[in-house]
């Protein structure tokens, strides 16, 4: 299949999905705490990605006061960190970090900044040096805060950005910032990002003499 080409500036990254497998933890964690509250883990599964823990559980909990949405998202987010069985890095994603290493990108995601840690340690994926973690936003995605914030931290504006993303909530927050997307994995699939792979192998990032960056896709 013919590439696709997108030129670009610089590259925010969401984590869990796009860089890192961590849906194993993830599903362990929210299986749990479903049944603990009478809910089916099933029809809980469909809207935890791409949102911080708060924000999941206002929605399948929508009358609970968010205090204690807040209390048991840092319960929640302990027991993510502490547990990285089965986190793994996304296909491709080592070679990916590897080729971007010396250009303009940044991490934008849901998890703090120890869950971000463990998860990209157990990956065994550098840690961009600039990044954008749940302490650094009022909002949580699909709010495009986060995109918004790794966008000015970088020193470009929302068009000169891409985003890479697995979930409808980071889709949506892509969008809603301006931004072209790129739609890594299976959730991905349906939600019309501007490219969509199954994976990082199918992706070429090429440095081009006018500081830009050339992404050659080849869609899934």
């Amino acid at each position: 299949m013919p590439a696709t080409v997108l030129i670009t500036s610089a590259l925010l990254l969401d984590m869990d999905g796009t860089l890192v497998n961590s849906d194993a933890v993830v599903e362990r964690c929210w299986r749990r705490w479903a049944l603990k509250h009478g809910l089916d883990p099933e029809a809980a599964l469909k809207v935890v990605h791409g949102r911080q823990g708060y924000a999941t559980m206002a929605v399948l909990l929508p009358d609970r006061p968010v205090e204690e949405n807040y209390a048991d998202n840092r319960v929640m987010l302990a027991e993510e960190t502490a547990d990285v069985d089965g986190v793994v890095p996304i296909g491709g994603a080592p070679a990916f970090m590897a080729a971007i290493a010396g250009l303009p990108h940044a991490l934008v995601t849901s998890a703090d900044s120890a869950l971000a840690t463990a998860r990209m340690g157990a990956a065994a994926l550098p840690m961009p040096a600039v990044r954008v973690t749940a302490e650094q936003v009022g909002a949580s995605k699909p709010d495009p805060e986060g995109f918004l914030k790794g966008a000015a931290e970088l020193g470009f504006g929302a068009a000169d950005c891409i985003v890479f993303e697995d979930s409808e909530a980071g889709i949506a927050a892509g969008r809603a910032a301006g931004m072209r997307v790129v739609g890594v994995g299976p959730r991905a699939a349906a939600l019309s990002p501007d490219a969509h792979v199954e994976d990082l192998t199918q992706i070429r990032v090429e440095a081009s003499e006018d500081g830009t960056i050339r992404l050659h896709i080849s869609e899934a």
